[in-house]
């Protein structure tokens, strides 16, 4: 190579890291502050490159990288220093001066282009501003490969992007090469979800993303979750460095970073584990325990304690059959270890189920073990004890709800009383039900039977004793009252869902952050769902095409293709997922589930040209 062209190779990726700051709004001053004037707010520049990007034909043993900047600099994140295709063993670096070092730990690959990537690896040593990022590309072959692929990794959950997962290219079509070896090419997604694999081979691949918990670039379906383009995928674009997929755009520049083309949506999930045995196992009480397992619907085939009547023996699966609770029901004091016996079908060392009995030892949890005085015994240490769950603003829906701490073996149903007040202060008994929970039997729901009124008092009356739970205690009585919202600021939102077409979904209206769910409905039909009461704030309505009819979100599958159920994000016609609510203001709002689902690609939030247009939110005063 001569001398012209070397300096040329070398000004490229300088310029581009400049060109990148500028991007980044960052300022171009590169003067230090004087001493007590203004805080340093400048990144780092790179200057120097040794080998310059585009290199060609690198020693494969003796390969170093030599970065110099502008100033002294460190690594904050070792773990972003990322090469590409990556190797057994990680770069190592260290610093001198204001220069970075890497060397490679194992000899490279022969003809193979790498890309080495420092994005969010690096700070300036003074005030810790971030280095805007760079991906310096060489060859040990003869030639640097091309092409580029471009994309954003979502959680299947929430939609929301997720950051510092790994993306990962396969030559190796097999769906056990995700698991036995490294990838053919690899990045990282940044903190909007996208990544862009840069300088591959025009050839097709298996295209995977990861969360990768273990850092060692092969998926763990125990620790990791995943993702996956069910087929192959083929690179369509050329590297051009002023494309805007190689930009190095601050975090922070929504606009910008929104406005880089996504070829390839991911959607990440965490598999449910194909090896079935017992995980965990606990005694949380005198007569209380509980077994979990590692996959859901376990094949159960007997249960005991040795030395207690099955006839004594309380037991309850959850929804998936991943966990059994067990009770013992008898008040007498039982051993200090009891031995629990459990005939299952449980995977063995071929991956086939075999019919295995295994014997558990619980051993009572130690605080139980120390002797309490009187003046340490507490009241819910003698009585049965429950809790009522009746909020103002849910109970029209939820009913008011009791759930008891142990099962109980004597009821007291008839006992109850509801009264109703009306604002004039008129009392009148209130007829109700009593409906168990099938999915929880110390849960029970108390409603009237007539729809509940505004302005009306509720009372429920539970008398003293008429509840004995496992441990031969009764129950303390309890008044609970409960009167619908009078808040003259509530809101109240009216979703009117049409399109199911004989199909099952479930309409969550959640907060902003998407860390709560304020009101569920489960819909087999066209329905007009009610949100009363809600307070002035953004909320979200994420639906869930429940495919299977069980009330849950189900996960997906690798080896079985199987993507996780659908989810969607309710949109306004500007692409807004968050619905922003007044105070005292009544909406309405129309959702075609057939165009909201729609098999077609996940676009952001701002791409109002590939999004569902429904209506505006229609505002009643």
């Amino acid at each position: 190579m001569n001398k012209i062209a070397e300096q040329l190779l070398l000004a490229l990726p300088i310029s581009l890291a400049l060109g990148g700051m500028m991007i980044s709004h960052s300022c171009a001053n590169t003067t230090t502050p004087p001493s007590g004037g203004p805080k340093d707010t400048i990144p780092p520049i790179l200057v120097k490159a040794d080998p310059v990007s585009g290199t060609t034909n690198v020693s494969r043993k003796k390969a170093r990288i030599k970065l110099t900047f502008n100033e002294y600099v460190v690594v904050k994140e070792a773990g972003n220093l990322y090469l590409s295709p990556p190797m057994e063993k990680k770069p190592k670096h260290h610093i001198y001066e204001k220069s970075l070092y890497i060397t490679f730990e194992e000899p490279l690959d022969s003809a193979r282009t790498y890309a080495l990537d420092l994005t969010g690896a690096i700070v300036d040593n003074n005030e810790g501003n971030p280095f805007p990022g760079y991906t310096l590309v060489f060859s040990t072959g003869d030639r640097i490969d091309s092409m580029l692929i471009s994309g954003t990794v979502r959680d299947s959950k929430t939609l929301k992007p997720v950051e510092n997962a790994t993306v990962m290219l396969y030559k190796d079509a097999s769906d056990s090469a995700l698991f036995k070896h490294r990838p053919d090419a690899a990045g990282k997604t940044d903190a909007w979800g996208y990544f862009c694999l840069r300088n591959i081979q025009d050839t097709v691949y298996r295209l995977y993303a990861i969360k990768d918990n273990g850092g060692n670039n092969i998926y763990d379906p125990d620790n990791d979750e995943v993702a996956f383009i069910d087929g192959t995928v083929r690179p369509a674009l050329r590297v051009v460095d002023s494309l805007p997929q190689l930009q190095k755009y601050d975090k922070k520049d929504t606009a910008a970073c929104l406005s880089r083309p996504s070829e390839y949506e991911l959607l990440l999930f965490k598999e449910v584990s194909s090896k079935q045995m017992i995980k965990n196992r606990e005694r949380v009480g005198e007569r209380t325990a509980y077994i979990t397992f590692m996959a859901p619907d376990a094949q159960v085939d007997s249960i005991w304690f040795r030395g207690i009547s099955p006839k004594k023996v309380i037991r309850q699966f959850n929804l998936q059959k991943d966990s059994l609770e067990l009770w013992i029901n008898d008040p007498k004091p039982q051993p200090d270890t009891l031995h629990l016996n459990v005939s299952y079908m449980k995977t063995d060392s071929t991956g086939r189920l075999v019919k295995t009995l295994e014997t558990i030892k619980l051993a009572k949890p130690r605080k139980s073990l120390v002797k309490k005085s009187k003046k340490d015994i507490k009241k819910e240490d003698t009585t049965c004890v429950f809790t009522v769950d009746a909020k103002p603003e849910f109970v029209e829906q939820n009913g008011f709800v009791l759930e008891f701490k142990y099962p109980i073996v004597k009821d007291g149903w008839d006992s109850l009383k509801l009264k109703a007040i009306n604002p004039k202060q008129q009392e009148s008994k209130a007829k109700f039900t009593v409906e168990k929970d099938p999915q929880n039997l110390r849960k029970f729901v108390v409603r009237p039977t007539a729809k509940f009124q505004e302005g009306y008092e509720y009372i429920l009356k539970i008398p003293h004793r008429k509840f004995m739970d496992i441990n031969g205690f009764y129950n303390d009585s309890l008044d609970v009252k409960v009167t619908l919202p009078k808040d003259d600021k509530a809101s109240s939102l009216l979703l009117k869902v049409h399109g199911t077409s004989g199909k099952t979904y479930i309409v969550d209206l959640m907060s902003e952050k998407l860390d709560k769910i304020i009101r569920s409905y489960t819909i087999h039909t066209d329905e007009n769902l009610p949100f009363p009461y809600l307070s002035a704030g953004k909320y979200c309505i994420r639906i869930t095409e429940d495919a299977n009819r069980n009330g849950l979100f189900d996960t997906g599958n690798l080896l079985e293709h199987r993507m996780p159920e659908k989810i969607r994000m309710f949109q306004l016609r500007d692409g807004e997922t968050l619905l922003k609510i007044e105070e005292k203001t009544d909406i309405e709002q129309d959702i075609d589930l057939i165009e909201l689902f729609l098999d077609k690609p996940l676009k952001h939030e701002n791409d109002a040209e590939n999004v569902p247009v429904p209506d505006s939110l229609a505002v009643r005063p």
